[in-house]
């Protein structure tokens, strides 16, 4: 094994080298992930046979823990949108509010659907309730849209089942009713406060219509109305389930101790996804055939597969920084300095923060962290689940012109780029520092949650 020294010059190559790939040659992240991977095993010297073994084994080891709950989460969130459920879910929500708390209502829907609807999906679905509740509550289009943008990017950075949040519990080893407990909690904190901060901004006239704004979304562009539609109480039970089976079980067990082996089956986050997957098929099939909600499922699984590959890289890549034992270096240096957790929280933050404005990608900046993280994480006096917060927190911190998302926003919206960056990329911003905040003071009241 090389030096102390050689380990960290050859972690900031391997780092350079992904993002290079990236950025410049434009490969696949998962491609880049392993090409760094296998840098960083051969240059700090555990060889070639065993540098392709924690490869291989990082990212089996991850998949064996959270692939099959992606697969059931995407495809329980596909089946939603296509059979109306999901829009069915959003009219009901905004029409139960004032006309003063719209903005709000659209704000929490996106959460909501968010859960689990990847980002692209709940904008798209939104977008035609959204520029309707524009004329017909006459608030300023940017209010509308900012409010969308900020609750469907929380609940899709730290609420389980979507892929980052979900794998952070499998990295860092602990309970997922933590993740969704502490995710969703500190989630809806921060989208209400959020959009507060982003209404004041928009009062004091940070919006210029003629430079802001293109060409509003045809309406006509929108999917159509589906005939028997699902209810509202039965489209809201996918979603609910798989949380409520989950959190029963980390709270039975926080309470008495031990876990029942019935509660502890239905809880596991494998059974509660897959019975909401179930009830999905239930309610999608008042509205679909079975051929429709069959083809739902296969377009969920191909981009599920996507998905899955770049997080088991990003596993594998991981897995080989373990084992160069640069963890323990790190721990050398932080764990005995005062306020150890918080340069911790603070680390996790900025390296997360950099992968994201460098390369564009939550999934790739995020689940990066968490694995360099994770060595680290057992020899600091907080729960890891501050820094998976963290490190979801620096991944969606400044989404800008290299991510998907700030397109699909600024497209279907009818914004110029400078209306994306005051929508998409403010609001993200405003998630991931609020996000960031309350996980200090997190750490520091509840440092073993």
């Amino acid at each position: 094994m090389v030096s102390s020294t050689m380990l960290v010059i050859n972690l900031a190559i391997a780092i350079a080298v992904i993002l290079l790939l990236i950025l410049k040659l434009k490969l696949n992240p998962a491609i880049s992930l392993i090409v760094g991977a296998l840098y960083m095993g051969i240059a700090s010297g555990l060889g070639l046979a065993e540098t392709v073994n924690q490869i291989g084994s990082g990212f089996g080891g991850l998949m064996a823990g959270i692939g099959l709950s992606i697969g059931f989460g995407v495809i329980l969130g596909q089946l939603l949108s296509d059979s109306g459920g999901a829009k069915v879910i959003a009219t009901t929500l905004v029409k139960a509010t004032s006309e003063k708390n719209a903005v709000y209502a659209i704000g929490f829907t996106a959460f909501l659907l968010s859960i689990p609807v990847f980002y692209d999906v709940t904008f798209v679905i939104l977008i035609p309730l959204g520029l309707a509740l524009v004329q017909e509550t006459k608030k300023p289009f940017p209010y509308i849209i900012g409010a969308m943008v900020i609750g469907a990017a929380t609940a899709h950075t730290l609420v389980p089942p979507t892929p980052n949040p979900l794998a952070a519990a499998s990295i860092f080893n602990f309970d997922l009713g933590i993740m969704v407990l502490f995710g969703g909690t500190i989630g809806l904190i921060v989208v209400f406060i959020a959009m507060k901060i982003y209404f004041k901004l928009l009062d004091k006239g940070l919006w210029k219509s003629n430079n802001d704004e293109s060409e509003l979304f045809n309406l006509d562009k929108g999917k159509a109305e589906r005939e028997n539609a699902p209810s509202f109480s039965l489209s809201i039970i996918p979603i609910i389930l798989p949380i409520v089976l989950i959190l029963s079980g980390t709270v039975t067990k926080a309470i008495t101790g031990e876990l029942p082996s019935f509660l502890a089956f239905i809880s596991n986050k494998i059974v509660a996804l897959l019975l909401g997957v179930i009830f999905a098929y239930i309610v999608a099939s008042k509205s679909m055939a079975k051929d429709e909600m069959n083809k739902s499922a296969a377009e969920a699984t191909k981009a599920a597969g996507i998905v899955l590959l770049i997080t088991g890289a990003g596993g594998s890549f991981g897995n080989v920084i373990k084992a160069t034992q640069i963890g323990s270096l790190l721990v050398e240096h932080i764990s005995h300095t005062a306020n150890a957790g918080l340069i911790v929280i603070l680390l996790s933050y900025c390296i997360a923060m950099i992968f994201r404005i460098a390369q564009g990608s939550g999934t790739v900046a995020s689940i990066t962290t968490m694995t360099l993280m994770a060595s680290v994480a057992p020899s600091i006096a907080i729960h890891p689940v501050w820094i998976a917060l963290a490190s979801l927190a620096g991944g969606i911190s400044i989404g800008h012109v290299n991510d998907s998302g700030f397109w699909v926003t600024t497209n279907l919206a009818g914004l110029t780029v400078t209306g994306g960056l005051k929508t998409y990329t403010l609001g993200s911003a405003l998630v991931s520092v609020l996000t960031l905040c309350i996980v200090i003071v997190g750490s520091l009241v509840l440092p073993m949650a």
